[in-house]
């Protein structure tokens, strides 16, 4: 099969030609459609992640269909659509896995990152932590969903019953968590790079109340912010523009460092808080809404072979939605 390998050699993957892997007990055999490619992939490729497997086959927004399946596993059959996430096993057994906040496990597994992914046309996954996908979406469009979504819901949620919601850094997470959150009748404010018309103009068409560049002030107080860019200097800027009670939610996985601020920024308890991975039940539950929400998913997409320039341009910041390779 082919494969994009990060090796650790350089900040690019190589093609190769490698032996189609083997389901083992629980796991399935997929051909691999379609893999987003997500701001996590390039955090490894550019070494801002440590202690990757290597040589590791990245990729961890994966659709493509079943074709095999190891002992003992149940709830797929071959020939069904499946996505694999970014969570790929959990222990089952230390105190977070066992208050329901697997998420946060002591010993996990990433698929991408410490296990092999989807940047190949062959891959095997864990079948506890794979999901069936709703049906209306292409396999190109499912892709981000499996993080960018996912991750998305998870910051959303954490944003309680806010109300009036700021997106910073308008990609493949926030356009789908704007059609989320306008689903649940709340208004969003989009926050781009300084000059980006084509993200802003995409959040109007989604359904922001206003978009604009992410150093200025939006029209009304936010009650919650969503940072996914990786930009620790947007902490503060998002702290003046939360009132009183209001959270940040940084959704990345790797964010430059958060320059000082004077303490009246948080006080009048004002909150930042991080967002770390997904659960299986984050996973379930967004599933079930985005059947029966038809989200509009932004795609640009590129050859397998090309997955080197998908992560430059996400790099150079010339994406606008998200970035996925084609692969079958």
């Amino acid at each position: 099969m082919r494969a994009m390998v990060f090796d650790g050699s350089a900040s690019s993957l190589r093609e190769q030609d490698l032996p189609d892997p083997v389901a083992a007990q629980g796991q399935i055999l997929i051909d691999v459609h379609a893999c987003g490619v997500c701001r996590t992939d390039l955090h490894l490729v550019d070494r801002e992640l440590e202690h990757p497997k290597q040589p590791v086959i990245p990729g961890h927004e994966i659709v493509g269909r079943v074709a095999g399946l190891g002992a003992g596993v149940s709830g797929f059959a071959v020939g069904d659509r499946v996505g694999v996430p970014w969570v790929g096993h959990t222990c089952g057994r230390c105190r977070y896995c066992l208050s329901a906040r697997e998420n946060l496990c002591d010993d996990p597994g990433f698929t991408g990152y410490t296990i092999d992914g989807g940047y190949a046309e062959r891959t095997v996954a864990d079948s506890r932590y794979c999901f069936h996908l709703p049906e209306q979406y292409t396999d190109i469009e499912a892709a981000p969903l499996l993080c960018a979504g996912l991750i998305g819901y998870r910051a959303l949620s954490m944003a309680g019953d806010a109300q009036r919601i700021g997106l910073y850094g308008f990609g493949a997470a926030a356009h789908i968590v704007a059609q989320l959150a306008r689903h649940q009748q709340r208004k969003v404010y989009a926050f781009t790079r300084r000059g980006d018309q084509a993200a802003q103009q995409l959040a109007l068409r989604l359904g922001a109340a206003w978009a604009g560049s992410s150093d200025e002030a939006p029209p009304d107080g936010l009650d919650a912010a969503l940072l996914f860019a990786p930009v620790g200097a947007l902490v503060p800027q998002a702290l003046q523009a939360v009132v009183k009670g209001g959270v940040v939610v940084c959704g990345g996985i790797h964010m430059s460092d958060i320059p000082s601020f004077p303490y009246a920024l948080l006080w009048g308890e004002r909150r930042v808080v991080s967002v770390a991975n997904l659960t299986r039940d984050d996973g379930l539950a967004f599933m079930h809404i985005a059947g029966e929400t038809r989200l509009a998913i932004e795609t640009t997409t590129y050859p397998l072979t090309e997955a080197n320039r998908a992560l430059n341009d996400l790099r150079g910041g010339r994406l606008t939605g998200a970035a996925v390779l084609a692969i079958r």
